[in-house]
């Protein structure tokens, strides 16, 4: 039996009338861009939560940039969803490979710890 959990951002299934769901590697995917898009201090039950990517969008593309992306991607990530997936690789796009000096983008290539499957994400900050 596929596992399902709640869509991010929740909603209402027209259908069901009832919570919407999505697949167990969409829902982690979802999760994994709800850690990176939210500031910290944004939820008011949990102001920790969150890795404050935006704030990275202004300083100019460099290595050391990059290098402070991945260390900030990987800490979140392990924080708040190390019993979901497993980080294998974190790449910070280029201005180049994007096309858009004014964005950050960063995939991540992870597996699933639940199903042992390799899956990967990208997420795009503006």
């Amino acid at each position: 039996m596929e596992r399902h959990d709640y869509a991010f951002p929740f909603a209402i299934d027209p259908g069901s009338r009832q919570a919407a769901r999505a697949h167990y590697p969409a829902h982690v995917a979802q999760m994994i861009r709800q850690v990176l898009l939210t500031a910290p201090g944004e939820r008011a039950n949990l102001p920790e939560f969150g890795c404050g990517l935006r704030q990275l969008i202004f300083a100019p593309h460099s290595e050391a940039l990059d290098a402070t992306t991945r260390l900030i991607v990987q800490e979140a990530l392990e924080r708040w969803l190390a019993g979901q997936i497993i980080v294998r690789e974190i790449t910070v796009l280029t201005p180049e490979e994007t096309g858009d000096e004014a964005q950050l983008a960063i995939r991540i290539e992870y597996e699933l710890v639940e199903t042992r499957t390799p899956d990967s994400v990208q997420v795009t900050v503006r």
